[in-house]
């Protein structure tokens, strides 16, 4: 049976006692933003926004217990691909990775 290695030198109580409320406040935040967004109308018949997938996804990795959550959500938002682009589509960076032909969702 292996032993658990910790990297932070830090207690998690003083972790918690440090960074707790900085953290509960994001998470409001982030509960303010999701709720704003569904009290939108929608924009006529226009499919549902790439961005708001790939957040759902980001936060489905945040609740699933498993380590690397950083590099995991990153990972979530980022372009996987390796080839250069002669031209980005659309008005340039907007945070996430539409998938393949810019309106998919990339599959995690």
């Amino acid at each position: 049976m292996s032993e658990q290695t910790y990297s932070f030198p830090k207690a998690r109580a003083w972790v918690l006692d440090t960074y707790f409320i900085e953290h509960r406040a994001k998470l409001i935040d982030i509960a303010s933003f999701l709720d704003r967004v569904e009290r939108a109308p929608p924009e006529g018949d226009a499919p549902e926004d790439f961005r708001l997938a790939v957040f759902q996804q980001a936060l489905a990795v945040l609740a699933d217990g498993d380590g690397l959550r950083a590099k995991r959500v990153l990972e979530v938002f980022s372009d996987p691909t390796a080839a250069p682009l002669e031209k980005a589509p659309g008005k340039g960076a907007c945070g996430a990775w539409p998938g393949e032909g810019g309106a998919g969702v990339k599959e995690s």
